[in-house]
Order: C-alpha cells, then sequence, then structure tokens
C-alpha cells in the first residue's frame, strides 16, 4: 500500500500512515495545515505536503531554493556569474524532478518545518517492496542538528514495521552517505556517478 504524508504520532515518531480514502478525506479538510510533530530534538517539527497548482509557487519557490543551497560550494568552483549559475540550476532543478516524477508517480513530497519555519524538503515513494528515499535536503542552516537524523530514523523504524527494505540513492561525494551508514545502511551496488544503499529488513 503506498501511503500518503505524515501524520502526528504518538511516542514522538514520525507516523507515515493513512490509506488512500483517509487521505482524500483528510485533504478536503485540512490541505495545507502542518502536521504538529512531538519535539524529540532541538526543534519542534512539523511535515506538510507540498502545495498542488495553483497554489504552488511560494513553495515551489523555497524547494529550489533549497536544491540551489546544496550546490553552492559546487557552484562557486567554477567561477561562472550568478546569472548563469542561476540558470543553470534552474535548468538542473527542472530535469531532475520531471526524472522524480516519471520513475515515482506517486512518491510524497513534503516540506520540513523546525518551529515553523520552513527548513528543508523530503521526499518519499512507498511500495509494497520497498520505501524509498527519494530525496532529502535542508538548508545549510539546519544541518548538523540531528534533524536529518531523526527523519530517517524514523522511516527505519517505519520500513521495519511494514517489513520492507528502506532504499536510497547517494551520489559518491556526498557526505550524507556517512550518516546513512550510521543508521544501517549499506552501499547494495555502485555506479559511476551513485551508490544504491539499502537496508535490509531484521
Amino acid at each position: 500500500m503506498i501511503r500518503p504524508w505524515p501524520r502526528a504520532a504518538s511516542h514522538g515518531r514520525l507516523d507515515w500512515g493513512l490509506d488512500e480514502r483517509q487521505r482524500i478525506r483528510r485533504m478536503s479538510q485540512t490541505s495545507q495545515q502542518p502536521v504538529e510533530v512531538p519535539a524529540r530534538s532541538p526543534e519542534d517539527l512539523s511535515l506538510r505536503p507540498v502545495a498542488a497548482p495553483p497554489d504552488a509557487l511560494s513553495d515551489q519557490a523555497f524547494l529550489f531554493d533549497v536544491y540551489a543551497s546544496t550546490r553552492r560550494e559546487e557552484m562557486q568552483s567554477w567561477g561562472w556569474p550568478a546569472e548563469q549559475q542561476k540558470i543553470f540550476l534552474r535548468m538542473q532543478f527542472e530535469a531532475r524532478r520531471r526524472a522524480y516524477q516519471a520513475e515515482y508517480p506517486a512518491a510524497v513530497e513534503c516540506i520540513l518545518l523546525a518551529a515553523g519555519i520552513p527548513a528543508g524538503v523530503i521526499q518519499i515513494f512507498r511500495s509494497p517492496s520497498e520505501i524509498r528515499l527519494v530525496d532529502i535536503a535542508l538548508l545549510p542552516e539546519y544541518r548538523n542538528r540531528g534533524l536529518g537524523t531523526r527523519l530517517i530514523s524514523d522511516l527505519l523504524r517505519e520500513a521495519e514495521d511494514a517489513q520492507v527494505p528502506l532504499s536510497l540513492s547517494v551520489t559518491r561525494e556526498n557526505r550524507a552517505k556517512r550518516l546513512y551508514e550510521r543508521l544501517g545502511l549499506r552501499v547494495i551496488r555502485e555506479d559511476a556517478m551513485y551508490f544504491e544503499m539499502q537496508r535490509q529488513v531484521g
């Protein structure tokens, strides 16, 4: 069963439950309202789904800002003018979004709120055979504060409860690979650009 965005849960963890009928009913009642999550880190965390058109402009601008922040050091090293960097990043951002939508059309994309302030984005795809972390990214000021660890740890618990692996792909130069390894994910295959990582059930 492919499940939609998170809802508040007991025991301080993110519960990514709700079946499709509940999702539709909830969308009509509480669309775009932040989902409160009990604090288990320095920030109170909540997740809300990315807005759908035509209300998506501000969310899309935020998603682009998060993506651009993940490539800032790389772009600065190229020495390109700021406007050229922005054009290139916009092309890359749109290409990546199209690729995700084509490969994971049922993925759930949420904005992470830390104390009510947009701090990052997470995108999850669920199928009967796996839970896949399609994307996770935080703004620079929210990195190294345990937020990513909390989100991924909750996904790992969900995957264990569902008896399916948690899978993800990470670029070879991405320092987040060390975090994933600490949380128990292992490289199961690789190519010139990516490591495919997974934590199996049990």
